[in-house]
């Protein structure tokens, strides 16, 4: 039974972990994005931080599909 917790809390930990990585992955990028248009910065830096954003949110889309297997199996 406490195997079955832990892998649960190990879940949920994941999940959470994910979770905020999205949300703030958006934050920042968002705020990027305004940065940039303000201080004028030339299009290839603003696209480095399309390009981190993508690889951050592809982690967390990764880390929810294992989950999401686990849970499965």
């Amino acid at each position: 039974m406490t195997d079955q917790r832990d892998k649960e809390r190990q879940r949920v930990g994941q999940i959470r972990l994910a979770a905020i990585v999205m949300a703030a992955t958006m934050v920042l990028w968002m705020g990027a994005q305004f940065l940039g248009g303000q201080l004028g910065l030339p299009v290839r830096y603003v696209f480095l931080f399309d390009l981190a954003a993508i690889a951050a949110l592809v982690w967390a889309l990764f880390v929810t599909y294992q989950v999401w297997k686990s849970r499965r199996g």
